[in-house]
């Protein structure tokens, strides 16, 4: 099973702190915000490698910073740094083509967790990874969220009584839950063909909850229901807020 964190937008709603430094890699709470994704994800026995895809403005702070971790033996399972090609937010390939481009580098498909590095998870992946491995199904997450503006700026999930996806609404004006579904993905082999045909019949290549909302209405997608919340860095407020509690909160809290 192989990790695939997004990290290849060019974060222009946190200027001038994202012109020349990529956004998973800013401090929150001395700790570079993808640290805090990396720490969860390299405890998983079945996670064997890490791929991180980026752009070429930011490929060399990523090997870098790659580089950095492997010295210090912080990271037990191989880092493999992916360079999309773009190098402005004009020409970006968008987080559901820069999966593909990781994807189409492996000599054969494998079950894998996806993230968007620029969100704090603050809940253990280690039962939804054995969820995901038991049941052998598609698996996303249920964050409850009962802010409406909130909710206006997120992927919200419509469940039906067994917690199967029925949509994913991206960003919806009239939101129709108070389940929040964070850019944490757990999917397997057979989303690889489906991701290849959205790319090649629609134009949706940016929001990754496009690429869920495709996959539920082709095969079966499982929501977990889970208590715990994130820290989503969007613009310079939000950085600030998950800087300042997380410098006098747990993780977990």
């Amino acid at each position: 099973m192989i990790a695939v964190l997004l990290c290849a937008g060019y974060a222009t709603r946190l200027y001038p702190l994202t012109r020349s430094f990529p956004k998973p890699l800013l401090p929150v709470a001395d700790k570079p915000v993808i640290d805090y994704l990396v720490d969860q994800i390299a405890v998983l026995p079945t996670i064997d490698t890490l791929h991180i895809v980026t752009n070429a403005k930011f490929y060399d702070h990523f090997r870098k910073w790659a580089g950095q971790k492997a010295a210090a033996g912080a990271v037990s399972i191989p880092i493999i740094i992916h360079n999309d090609k773009t190098s402005c937010n004009a020409h970006r390939l968008g987080a559901v083509a820069d999966l593909q481009l990781v994807l189409k580098s492996l000599p054969s498909p494998q079950p894998m967790l996806v993230a968007a590095a620029d969100n704090i998870f603050r809940f253990s992946f280690a039962g939804l990874c054995e969820r995901f491995l038991r049941e052998k199904r598609h698996l996303v997450v249920a964050l409850p969220q009962t802010d409406r503006h909130k909710l206006q700026k997120t992927g919200v999930l419509a469940l039906d009584d067994e917690d199967q996806v029925l949509r994913l609404h991206e960003k919806p004006i009239d939101p129709p839950s108070t389940w929040s579904c964070p850019p944490l993905y757990f999917l397997r082999p057979s989303a690889i063909g489906h991701l290849d045909t959205l790319l090649a019949t629609e134009n949706q290549p940016d929001a990754p909850g496009h690429f869920i909302e495709y996959l539920c209405r082709r095969e079966p997608v499982m929501a977990q229901r889970l208590d715990g919340t994130r820290l989503d860095i969007g613009d310079i407020d939000s950085y600030h807020d998950a800087d300042k509690r997380l410098r006098c909160e747990p993780l977990f809290p």
